[in-house]
């Protein structure tokens, strides 16, 4: 990764899609994994490494790497690659022109966590075609059957109504919010109760 920030939004896209999709069996994530996909089935050469790829109708189950010729000729349906400055001009031409062209990859992203550049494409026909925002400045992922967009500066998911997709943690502090005030409640109606000379427990 290029930085911590490229560290810490790989390891959010992955948190988050796989907290929402926890019930699911049918998908795998690639995180920086290497896909290889030579013709003649070989190894040392046609490989790439996407920061973030997705792959639906397969199975879940941890992977070292993606090689295509041994999983029934599947590609990635979604492709998100983190820009970074050494990088980005090859994301923005060779690699989309690859996705497009050889991998026919569904739906490609990329995002910069240095400048918050966003773009997406999606595969129709024989070409990738920008995804329009909405005024949100979202794009709508028909694979994911979600919004990626940016807040806070990082590239997150949201649902079709607009509800930000947490990551584990942020459902656990949730929770305990919600059970701190569920107890605050408790004590408040207590307290009222006592007031009125009735004793709660009685």
């Amino acid at each position: 990764m290029e930085s911590s920030l490229h560290d810490a939004q790989l390891a959010l896209l992955v948190a988050c899609l796989e907290w929402l999709w926890r019930d699911r069996t049918d998908f795998f994530i690639g995180a920086n994994l290497t896909i290889y996909f030579s013709r003649d089935q070989l190894k040392k050469r046609d490989f790439r490494g996407p920061n973030f790829f997705l792959v639906t109708h397969t199975e879940r189950k941890s992977r070292k790497s993606w090689v295509v010729w041994e999983e029934g000729g599947q590609y990635p349906d979604l492709i998100i690659e983190l820009l970074s400055p050494a990088m980005a001009r090859i994301d923005r031409s060779l690699k989309k022109a690859l996705y497009q062209d050889r991998f026919r990859t569904l739906e490609y992203f990329w995002f910069s966590p240095d400048t918050l550049e966003f773009e997406g494409y999606r595969l129709v026909g024989q070409h990738h075609e920008a995804i329009a925002p909405n005024q949100a400045g979202w794009r709508w992922s028909e694979v994911l059957g979600l919004f990626l967009g940016v807040q806070d500066g990082q590239l997150r998911y949201f649902t079709q109504s607009g509800e930000l997709v947490p990551t584990p943690t942020e459902v656990a502090v949730q929770a305990m919010a919600e059970a701190a005030e569920a107890e605050a409640r408790s004590q408040r109606l207590a307290e009222q109760l006592r007031a009125l000379g009735v004793e709660p427990d009685a």
